[in-house]
């Protein structure tokens, strides 16, 4: 009973149907077909005979799939509007990450540094590495540089649960990447007057030096790299699945 409930599963992800409306409708599925298996075993079945008798009554692949991917409520955001779900939306997330960073930047400086002109290396003593105020600060760095990667692996999970192809997710990523290659902060009393707590970010803008532009170019590169390699391990995974499954196939036909 698993394998065409299996089939169904992946057809509907791949048409578009959200995974909770997917695993909704299987458990319902498998519930019903429970009943008509338990009423063909009470008709003097057998268990096996009463299975196929049951998925036989349950109706067919196209008929069970037609039910659910013929209503547009059950389609994911993914697939209603991928244009949001894979560019605005990871622009967004990565600005809230940065925001924050940004938020305890500002924050540890007027605790640890309220007499500096700029948090950054303004301190010519040593810190302990183990001191309230590294940690606080390494905090902010740690979600500054590892917000592209982390939000970059969310647009991965999403297109692999919703087994999308790679143009939209490829978007995403592309853009994730600019963003975190060319985000800039400055913090400084005397440099920035204007910027909200002393404190302004850029994006989007490579350097006017030529060493600038391929040092954001090869930065953006590496993210990317890294944002992708989810999704590039689970396409190979299902190319060698299918392979195998092809190899099998062929094993059983008859010469």
């Amino acid at each position: 009973m698993r394998k065409p409930f299996h089939e169904l599963r992946e057809r509907l992800l791949r048409a578009g149907v959200a995974p909770r409306h997917v695993r909704r409708y299987l458990s319902e599925l498998r519930d019903h077909l429970a009943d008509l298996t338990a009423e063909e075993e009470r008709a003097g079945r057998s268990r096996a005979e009463a299975e196929s008798a049951a998925l036989v009554r349950l109706g067919g692949m196209d008929d069970l799939a037609k039910a659910m991917i013929e209503q547009r409520q059950f389609q994911s955001w993914s697939v209603r509007a991928p244009w949001a779900m894979f560019s605005v939306a990871p622009l967004l997330c990565l600005a809230g990450a940065y925001s924050v960073a940004c938020f305890i930047l500002w924050s540890g400086w007027k605790m640890f540094l309220p007499g500096t002109d700029t948090p950054f290396g303004s301190r010519m003593s040593p810190i302990a590495i183990y001191s309230l105020e590294n940690i606080y600060f390494q905090t902010g760095r740690m979600i500054y540089f590892t917000a592209p990667i982390l939000v970059g692996w969310g647009v991965d999970l999403l297109a692999i649960r919703q087994r999308l192809k790679a143009v939209w997710p490829a978007v995403g990523l592309v853009l994730i990447a600019w963003m975190g290659a060319t985000a800039r902060i400055q913090a400084s009393r005397t440099a920035v007057p204007g910027g909200l707590g002393h404190i302004r970010m850029n994006f989007f803008t490579l350097g006017p030096s030529g060493q600038a532009i391929s040092d954001g170019l090869l930065h953006a590169l590496v993210i990317l790299s890294l944002t992708a390699l989810p999704w590039l391990i689970w396409r190979l995974q299902r190319a060698h699945s299918a392979s195998a499954k092809s190899r099998a196939v062929a094993r059983e036909l008859p010469l």
